[in-house]
């Protein structure tokens, strides 16, 4: 086995707050130096020879994973206006083909974009915005090729096939009117921002500038209401939101304002009717309810005053989202950690709760894009049940199954069981514990366990069912999920205890999580991996300097891990956004909360666990320089002889690899290295 590589030091000192930084790597974010590409290719090739003993189990992994999938597949489709739309899969093609039929599900059908066709030439391929002109004529559709999530939008004649000659760079949104040659559209600036909103009428020979928003914490949304009536544009941060409104057939009118933004109120609006008429329906959470209410207010004159409250808040229930349609409103609800939902009748004003019977799960809206409809469609799924979809009548309250999705090869969920646990962190809070494993697996602590995190931004950590963890279930691994604070299980007081000046709530729940399992005889700690994404990457960065001890294996892909490098430079996507999240390290206060759990600033000479960390080159989310500063000095710095490997995708982004086969083996990479280090590869 080759030595490893190793980055050369570059000396960089900084001073922040009479605090002396020194940076002997901040030299790999020179993106076209080619000392850093022969750098990254260099570590390719390292790990790459490092897993070349298990290539033949990682192509097992790959194939097994593989079977289980339907190849050939196709969506529900959903009915918008005169079509039905839906996408469809073929065998051996790594992208979906977008399609709709006219009128009836038996009409010829009609493919509006083939992805495989836009990749061809491409190693990478995204679609952002998809959307369609009232008439059906026109799709507007954004498309990003590099991964850095950078998408071009462009609009297609469905009729004749051709693109029109719009080409219209760095576009986050887009939103037709009821006019169908004309469409709203937002852009970025520099840093990734979505700030400027602009209106867009076809063949004209410029475009108006509606709206500049100058506070770079706020970023620019604009939308359609379901019922088409109205566009909807709002500027929001992570704490407040500002939304304005206007006909959707008057697309030159005056914007008109809903609320005037204030600190710590977030509020989002949609339209439908009521006894009175035309009403704008307002989930809120101004006045310190936190957790939001619903109000509604007449869509002529929609100011605080005349908002008149529908459903109160709760401090045990979160409201995450209400649906509107002509007859009904449907809210979701979050309660310790699960989503319910509920339904209200907008004549009767009578209501009931959908629910659902396994102890944790996920529901998710699924195509519900006619204002007038008499059933609501979601997507439910979980541990163990392959993701299924609902339409639930209103009225009746009977419910449909369309479509499960398919698992090949005899997958039996009967086979498994699902749990829903509690451990207890070190202030007393009883953190939510997802888990997953086959029936016979024994509690005696001999057991292979991988726990996953998250927690950041208050998004709760989604249930979800994946064939491919089968190829860990049946080796004897049991997937727990740590739904730590931060994300958004417990609702807005549990980001709050995990997010600016108390986030080591978060690192502190995972070390509980694991210790619980540990305990109670789930897995033992040299047995069990650990991993996270992203901020959750930044969660097993920070668990690892803690507790190096606590596990025998961590995979950390893309990780946020150099947090005050990256929060002092307001040049970078995200940024200047998230100290609302993170916090400024320009506060001392606050640089001093993120110096003590930052992971590349707390690296010292110590053993850790057997480590794979990946990246791409082209993640505009967290910059592919932070891993590798981070492998970079902690080679330096560990006492052990455990692996450290680090791979990068030099093609894609923030996801890893665009393309369904390409993505699977990533993931059997991933999944060959943690059934290797559990001792339960082959």
């Amino acid at each position: 086995m080759s030595e490893p590589p190793v980055a050369k030091k570059v000396l960089k000192v900084d001073v922040v707050h009479g605090d002396r930084r020194q940076d002997d790597y901040f030299w790999l974010r020179q993106k076209d130096n080619p000392e850093v590409l022969a750098y990254l290719r260099a570590e390719n090739a390292y790990t790459d020879e490092a897993l070349k003993p298990a290539e033949a189990f990682r192509e097992t992994l790959y194939q097994e994973m593989l079977a289980r999938i339907k190849e050939d597949d196709t969506t529900v489709p959903f009915r918008r206006g005169r079509h039905f739309y839906y996408s469809r899969t073929e065998k051996g093609k790594q992208y979906p083909i977008h399609c709709r039929k006219p009128g009836s599900l038996e009409a010829p059908e009609e493919v509006t974009l083939d992805l495989n066709r836009l990749a061809e030439g491409h190693a990478f391929v995204s679609l952002g915005a998809y959307t369609v002109s009232d008439d059906g004529r026109l799709l507007a559709y954004t498309v990003d090729f590099t991964g850095f999530r950078e998408y071009t939008l462009h609009v297609k004649d469905l009729q004749t096939g051709e693109l029109l000659p719009e080409r219209i760079e760095k576009v986050a949104e887009v939103a037709w009117t009821a006019d169908p040659a004309t469409f709203f559209y937002v852009t970025e600036d520099p840093a990734k921002r979505p700030y400027r909103l602009w209106r867009h009428r076809l063949g004209a020979p410029a475009d108006d500038l509606v709206s500049e928003e100058p506070d770079e914490l706020f970023r620019v949304h604009v939308e359609r209401s379901r019922s088409l009536a109205y566009v909807f544009a709002a500027s929001a941060s992570h704490t407040a939101t500002e939304v304005r409104y206007l006909p959707a057939a008057a697309p030159g009118a005056a914007w008109a304002l809903v609320a005037p933004r204030e600190k710590d109120h977030e509020y989002d609006v949609d339209h439908g009717v009521g006894p009175d008429g035309d009403r704008f329906y307002i989930r809120t959470n101004g006045g310190g309810r936190r957790n939001f209410r619903l109000v509604a207010a007449p869509a002529d004159d929609p100011r605080p005053e005349r908002w008149q409250e529908l459903m109160p808040h709760r401090e045990d229930v979160m409201l995450e989202g209400v649906d509107v349609f002509a007859g009904h409103y449907v809210v979701h609800e979050r309660q310790d950690g699960l989503v319910r939902l509920r339904v209200t009748d907008l004549a009767t004003g009578g209501s009931h709760h959908v629910r659902f019977p396994e102890p944790a799960y996920e529901v998710t809206p699924e195509g519900n894009a006619e204002f007038v409809a008499p059933r609501y469609r979601v997507r439910y799924q979980s541990l163990i049940t392959p993701p299924s979809v609902f339409d639930d009548d209103t009225t009746t309250r009977e419910r449909t199954l369309l479509k499960q999705t398919e698992v090949l090869g005899g997958y039996d969920p009967a086979r498994y069981r699902s749990e829903r646990i509690h451990a207890t962190a070190p202030d007393g809070t009883r953190i939510p514990i997802s888990l997953v494993c086959a029936k016979d697996t024994p509690r005696d602590g001999t057991s292979p366990l991988l726990l996953s995190g998250y927690g950041a931004y208050g998004m709760p950590y989604p249930v979800t069912f994946s064939s491919n963890r089968v190829s860990l279930l049946d080796r004897g691994v049991t997937v727990a999920l740590a739904h730590v604070r931060g994300g958004g299980e417990g609702g807005k007081r549990w980001h709050d205890a995990g997010r600016m000046l108390a986030k080591r709530n978060t690192f502190t729940d995972f070390i509980a999580a694991a210790e619980f399992l540990v305990t109670r005889g789930y897995t033992s700690s040299d047995r069990l991996a650990i991993e996270g994404g992203s901020a959750g990457g930044l969660l097993i960065g920070a668990v690892l300097n803690a507790r190096p001890d606590l596990c025998a294996a961590a995979v950390l892909r893309v990780p946020f891990v150099d947090v005050i490098t990256t929060m002092l430079d307001g040049s970078l996507p995200l940024t200047v956004g998230e100290f609302e999240e993170w916090g400024n390290p320009e506060i001392r206060e606050q640089y001093e909360v993120m110096k003590a759990y930052c992971p590349y600033s707390n690296l010292t000479a110590r053993p850790y666990p057997a480590m794979l960390v990946k990246t791409s080159l082209n993640d505009s989310q967290v910059m592919y320089w932070e891993p590798a500063k981070y492998v970079a000095k902690l080679r330096t710095l560990k006492t052990d002889r455990n692996p450290l490997l680090f791979k990068i995708n030099l093609d894609a982004g923030h996801g890893g690899a665009s393309g369904r086969y390409d993505a699977l083996r990533e993931l059997a990479l991933d999944y060959a290295f943690v059934l290797g280090r559990l001792g339960r590869a082959g």
